[in-house]
C-alpha cells in the first residue's frame, strides 16, 4: 500500500471514530435533560426544540445512511431530498420520548458505523449528486455525519446556556 492510500485510510478511520464521539456526546448531554426540558427549551421563540433537534438527528442520520447505501448499490446516484420541518411536523417530533429518539440514534449510528468500516478502497471511490450540494463522494458522506451532530450539539448547548 502507497503513502497515499494509507494517509486516506487513517483519515476515513478518524472520520468514522468521530460519528461515535459526537454521538457520546450527544449522549452526556441528554442524560441530564428530562422529556419537559426537551420539550419546553428552544432555539428562539420560533426555534426548534431541544426534542426536536435529537428525533432530527436520529431521522436525518437514517436517511444519510440510506444515500451512503445508494451510492454503493448504483452508479452516480441522484440522492433524495427531504424536508426536515415537514417531518418534524409529520412525525410529531414533540410529542416523542427523548430517552427512546436517542436510542434510536444509537442503533442507527452503530448500523451507520460499521457500514463505513466494511468498505473497500472502491468503494470509498463511488458517489452521488446530493440535492443540495452537486458531487457527493463517500468520503463527503462520512464527513457529513459528524458535522451535522455537531452543528446540533452546538445548537443544543447553546439552547442549554440560554436556560
Amino acid at each position: 500500500m502507497d503513502e497515499a492510500a494509507a494517509a486516506w485510510r487513517a483519515v476515513r478511520a478518524r472520520q468514522v471514530l468521530s460519528m461515535r464521539l459526537t454521538l457520546k456526546s450527544l449522549g452526556h448531554i441528554v442524560a441530564r435533560i428530562d422529556d419537559e426540558q426537551a420539550r419546553s427549551l428552544r432555539d428562539g421563540s420560533d426555534g426548534w426544540s431541544i426534542m426536536e433537534i435529537v428525533c432530527h438527528l436520529r431521522d436525518f442520520d437514517v436517511i444519510f445512511y440510506d444515500r451512503a447505501v445508494m451510492m454503493l448499490a448504483q452508479e452516480h446516484p441522484q440522492l433524495p431530498a427531504y424536508d426536515h420541518e415537514a417531518m418534524a411536523i409529520e412525525r410529531d417530533y414533540q410529542s416523542q420520548s427523548l430517552v427512546s429518539a436517542y436510542a434510536s440514534l444509537q442503533v442507527s449510528r452503530l448500523r451507520f458505523v460499521g457500514f463505513f468500516k466494511g468498505l473497500t478502497a472502491e468503494q470509498w471511490a463511488r458517489s452521488g449528486i446530493h440535492p443540495e450540494r452537486d458531487s457527493f463522494s463517500m468520503t463527503d458522506a462520512a464527513m457529513q455525519v459528524p458535522l451535522h451532530d455537531l452543528d446540533h450539539i452546538e445548537q443544543i448547548t447553546r439552547v442549554l446556556a440560554g436556560s
